[in-house]
């Protein structure tokens, strides 16, 4: 990209595609931060470097938590690694990514079992209950519809009450209903209900959830971030012709910033 290069032209240079390009974004504690894009814009890819899912080959990731003490991820060996995913940094897989040989609540609780904290079948049961599963717990996932083992993974996700949450179209196989009840749900657990700060990383192609659930919108465009801002930010003045495009067909937003 140094050489003035777009995507296009690296790929076919190299064969290789860059999947985000020179991206920088921090996100504060207790803020819900939407990244949006098209397929292929590199939203997920750049969730996954935060984590180290995804190996960045360039740049650093830091994450702070809330005593103060930072730490640059990138730079953590295996170990370090694994005790931060444990830790600190939860993630909830846009393909569910749930464990087959285990019950629903076994799969909730496996982060808190990993920790070792007192009594996680406890708080795996209250968070099912949170989610609306309070009566699936003994199933094996295979028994659930793909909105319901949405809804699982999500409950492991908050249940161990970690730093970062990683959100990767979390809503995305919800009924419509269902999907309104969850971003309710999310979003008096962010501000209400959370022993202390956290930042959540949320990934839609929803506006309309976006403008729901973010504090901060980012919109990124073939590996680059084209816009970041407020919800009426976006809406009001769109940076150009592929955020106007987006917000087309939104006309209208409640006071206090929430869609009609």
């Amino acid at each position: 990209m140094k050489e003035g290069l777009n995507r296009k032209e690296i790929r076919d240079q190299t064969g290789s595609v860059p999947a985000v390009l020179d991206v920088n974004v921090e996100a504060e504690k207790d803020e819900s931060f939407v990244i949006m894009g098209l397929s292929g814009s590199g939203k997920s890819t750049l969730v996954r470097c935060i984590n180290r899912l995804v190996e960045p080959t360039k740049g650093k990731v830091y994450l702070e938590g809330k005593d103060g003490d930072s730490v640059e991820v990138t730079s953590l060996d295996k170990d370090e690694l694994r005790e931060v995913r444990r830790e600190r940094i939860s993630m909830v897989f846009q393909e569910f990514a749930l464990f087959p040989h285990m019950s629903v609540l076994e799969n909730v609780v496996y982060g808190l079992r990993i920790k070792g904290e007192d009594d996680p079948e406890k708080k795996g049961r209250e968070m099912l209950d949170e989610v609306g599963l309070g009566d699936w717990g003994n199933v094996p996932p295979s028994e659930l519809s793909g909105g319901m083992k949405q809804r699982v993974g999500v409950a492991r996700a908050f249940v161990t009450n970690s730093d970062v949450v990683l959100m990767d179209e979390p809503f995305s196989a919800l009924d419509p209903l269902i999907r309104r009840e969850m971003q309710e749900w999310f979003l008096d657990e962010l501000k209400n209900k959370f022993e202390f700060e956290r930042t959540i990383f949320f990934i839609t192609h929803d506006l309309q959830e976006a403008l729901r659930v973010g504090d901060r919108i980012a919109i990124m465009k073939e590996g680059e971030m084209v816009q970041i801002g407020t919800p009426e930010d976006i809406l009001q003045n769109p940076a150009d012709e592929y955020v106007k495009a987006f917000v087309h067909d939104i006309k209208e937003l409640a006071v206090e910033g929430d869609l009609i």
